[in-house]
Order: C-alpha cells, then sequence, then structure tokens
C-alpha cells in the first residue's frame, strides 16, 4: 500500500508529514520557509504533482508548482491577474490574495482552478502553465447585490471538482454557486442554508460559506459547514437539508468527509463568531456516520480544559484509508489525527507555527 502523506500549511511555511503504517512519521520541511502557506494540493491524476499557494502581506501571494513530490518548487502563475476585469464594486481590479487550488476532475486533464480574493475563480487547462479568469462567476449578476466580504476578505474557496462538466465553489459571503456546463454559467445553490445574519434569512445568495465538500467517491452527495450551520445535499436536490441539531454550536469552519465511508462527516464546533474557540474551552470533534441525522462529540487523546483553540477552514482533512484517517491542526501550532476514524486521536507533531491548511495525498 502507498504512503500517507500529510502536507501541512502554516504562518511560516509548509511541512509534509509521510507514512506507510500512520504510527510512525517522517517529518520534511519547512517549505517556503517564513512564508503564510494558505493551500497545499496533490494533483491525484498524476500523483507527483503538487500546488502550493504561499506568500506574505508585503509581496502578495504566489502558486508554486512541484513536479517531483515537494522536492522542488517554481512559479506556476503566468495569467493569474486581473488586468482588464471591472469588479462592479471597485474602480480598481486587484488580485488581494490567493486561497484554494483544486487540481480537475479525471474527465478534465490538465484543468486545474485557484480561487482567489476578491472573489475571484481562475482557470488552466496546462497544469497551470497558464491561467485565465473565468468571468461567468466572478462577474456573477449576483455580485452587485449581495456579495460581501467576510472576516478573512471576499474569497472563492471550496472549489469542488465533480465531473461530467461539474464544478461547485462556496464562496465567502456569498454562498454556494454550481455549473454544469464547464463554467459556461452559475446557478445559486443555497436554498434551504440559512444566514441569521441578514434581515433576509433563507435569501438566493448572500451566504457565508465556510468549508464545502464533495464525497470523494460519489461527487453528487455534498456536505457543508456554513457561518450558519451544518448541511447536506445532493446534486439534483431542491434545497440543502440542515443537519446541526446534536452538536454544541451551529458555527465552525473545517469539515472533512473520508472516502470509506458513505455518509461519514467530521467537524469542529467554534463558539460563536464573536468568540472564535471551541465551547468550553473543550476540543471535541464531531463525528455523524448517519449524514448528520446523529452525530457524537469525540473526544479521546483530545484536550478537555483550557483548549481555547481555533480550526481554520482549511485546517482538515481526510484519508482514504478504511478505517478512515483524519487530520486537523489548530491556531496553536498542534497537529491531530485519528487512524481509526476518530474514535481515538493523537498528536501527529506540535510546536508548529499557526496552521492554516491541512491536505492528504499519497505517495
Amino acid at each position: 500500500m502507498s504512503a500517507v502523506e500529510v502536507w501541512v500549511g502554516t504562518r511560516k511555511g509548509a511541512f509534509a508529514f509521510r507514512s506507510k503504517d500512520r504510527k510512525k512519521w517522517q517529518t520534511s520541511g519547512p517549505f517556503f520557509a517564513g512564508e503564510e502557506v494558505h493551500h497545499v494540493m496533490q494533483d491525484r491524476r498524476k500523483p507527483e504533482r503538487l500546488y502550493a499557494v504561499a506568500g506574505n502581506a508585503w509581496f502578495g501571494s504566489h502558486l508554486h508548482a512541484s513536479a517531483d513530490g515537494g522536492k522542488t518548487w517554481n512559479l506556476s502563475e503566468n495569467g493569474l491577474s486581473l488586468a482588464g476585469v471591472k469588479l462592479p464594486e471597485t474602480k480598481e481590479s486587484t488580485l488581494k490574495r490567493m486561497w484554494h487550488v483544486e487540481p480537475g476532475a479525471a474527465d478534465e486533464p490538465g484543468v486545474v482552478y485557484l480561487g482567489a480574493e476578491p472573489g475571484a475563480l481562475f482557470r488552466s487547462g496546462d497544469d497551470g502553465a497558464n491561467w485565465e479568469v473565468v468571468k461567468s462567476l466572478t462577474l456573477h449578476p449576483t455580485r452587485k447585490t449581495t456579495w460581501t466580504p467576510g472576516a478573512g476578505g471576499l474569497m472563492v474557496h471550496s472549489i469542488q471538482a465533480l465531473g461530467k462538466g461539474r464544478l461547485i465553489a462556496g464562496i465567502s459571503a456569498a454562498g454556494a454557486f454550481l455549473t454544469t456546463d464547464n463554467c459556461k454559467t452559475w446557478t445559486p445553490f443555497n436554498a434551504g442554508v440559512l444566514v441569521d445574519f441578514k434581515p433576509e434569512k433563507f435569501p438566493e445568495t448572500g451566504q457565508c460559506v465556510h468549508k464545502l465538500l464533495a464525497h470523494p467517491r460519489n461527487p453528487d452527495a455534498l456536505f457543508q459547514q456554513n457561518h450558519c450551520g451544518v448541511y447536506r445535499t445532493k446534486i439534483g436536490a431542491a434545497k440543502w437539508t440542515d443537519v446541526s441539531k446534536g452538536l454544541p454550536s451551529r458555527f465552525g469552519f473545517c469539515l472533512a468527509v473520508p472516502a470509506a465511508e458513505k455518509q461519514t462527516m467530521f467537524t469542529i464546533p467554534i463558539i460563536s463568531p464573536g468568540e472564535r474557540y471551541v465551547p468550553e474551552g473543550k476540543l471535541r470533534v464531531g463525528r455523524s456516520r448517519d449524514g448528520g441525522k446523529n452525530w457524537e462529540l469525540m473526544t479521546k487523546g483530545l484536550p478537555q480544559s483550557n483548549a481555547y483553540v481555533l480550526v481554520f477552514r482549511e485546517a482538515m482533512a481526510s484519508d482514504d484509508r478504511d478505517e478512515a484517517g483524519v487530520y486537523f491542526g489548530t491556531s496553536s501550532g498542534t497537529l491531530f489525527y485519528t487512524r481509526n476514524a476518530g474514535d481515538s486521536w493523537q498528536v501527529l507533531a506540535e510546536n508548529l507555527p499557526p496552521i492554516y491548511s491541512v491536505s492528504t495525498a499519497t505517495a
């Protein structure tokens, strides 16, 4: 069996952890030392190929690509610009920050997507060598009326390539948008999702998606941790179903959906939008194995007092093993993991810089 790799982006660089048995781990890094790494992602169609978004407040963020499993990296950002794109809310269209990079589905070889602030989606058809802005989403008609920056800015993230010309993207704060025709047109996909911070509680757009995932082996099944609750749905459904009942808070950022289980989802409840740490200082992982109908709070191996930490939207991921491995990193720099689908947790690494992102790969 191939090894599992866990790529961790932090405020001061990226680190890689590699293991064949998920018991003993080899560590490498930091890569991009001193830079903020918002996302690292493997292209599972070409396992040696990786992408990383790294940068800082002074020089901006940049996209890097590796063709040798992360040993060497090169810039891969030709065309990643909003020059000539007139955004309706500003006179100056400047790409502020890159957030999320997502390789395309198996039936679109060479295609890669990238989400950025302010509310921009880019597409490459040649493994990231050249990029173009997807104007059909970036300039969507609803942008003028209901797109507003969240606490982290107006960003496109949670890009999920579903195959057969379908792509869904989550935008903070604008909602989820779905295309079924290779990005030619986009439809808001937010029915049933609460917006408790606006006068209209269930609008067509304006929701604040925190993390949205498709099931790795069933892309028609979608799961979402929103600013206002946890939801699930299917492609073709009329609306999202609220499955927040049983969690200590509706608010949270991260989400994981293991490949080996059909209806299992993990999230970490956060006390509130204002306080932004785990409730009662107890680090608990919410696990549902029936699509959110019932929740368990998994605590074994996790600190249950004085743990006033936050887990960011990209800082949780799962592998493809059975039993499932799930990995998450905290704002205080500890990386936790389970290799038994959440029954017990261990520390994989600690004393890292604040963790921004966690992703898994195969080696």
